[in-house]
């Protein structure tokens, strides 16, 4: 019992380091490739066009899937049903394209980001983020006498 609970904690700030990976790489993207949503073009190659245009790739998507990759790769293989969480960025991919948010492009390119961060993050021993802390972490209220 100990030893899952470890596991789901690391599980958790791996989650976590995923998170944070796939938002450092698609902001790195959109500021790279610049290209405008589908809700201000008709031509879908309106990429480099300068300026504030962030459509490429899905950050959205790519947030949601780094997410929910590191428990996929933990415990899909013992519990199939793990994989139904691969359902909510598909979801919120359909949701960006129906708003004209995001070509099907962008999301596919914010899907593959996030599984890819959290791939990296599920690969690492130790969590990125709880080495970057000096003192560890603590939750609540530390108090001392």
């Amino acid at each position: 019992m100990g030893r899952r609970r470890n596991a789901t904690r690391k599980d958790l700030w791996q989650s976590v380091d995923s998170v944070v990976i796939s938002a450092v790489s698609t902001e790195a993207l959109k500021l790279t490739f610049t290209r405008k949503r589908p809700g201000q073009t008709d031509n879908p190659c309106d990429f480099f066009q300068g300026g504030s245009y962030e459509s490429f790739p899905s950050g959205e998507v790519s947030a949601i899937a780094a997410m929910v990759t590191p428990f996929v790769f933990e415990y899909g293989k013992e519990h199939p049903t793990i994989y139904a969480l691969e359902l909510l960025p598909i979801y919120d991919a359909v949701a960006r394209m129906k708003v004209q948010g995001h070509w099907q492009t962008d999301v596919l390119a914010g899907f593959a980001v996030g599984t890819a961060a959290g791939y990296y993050a599920h690969s690492r021993e130790q969590p990125f983020i709880l080495n970057l802390l000096p003192h560890g972490v603590a939750v609540g209220a530390r108090y001392r006498w």
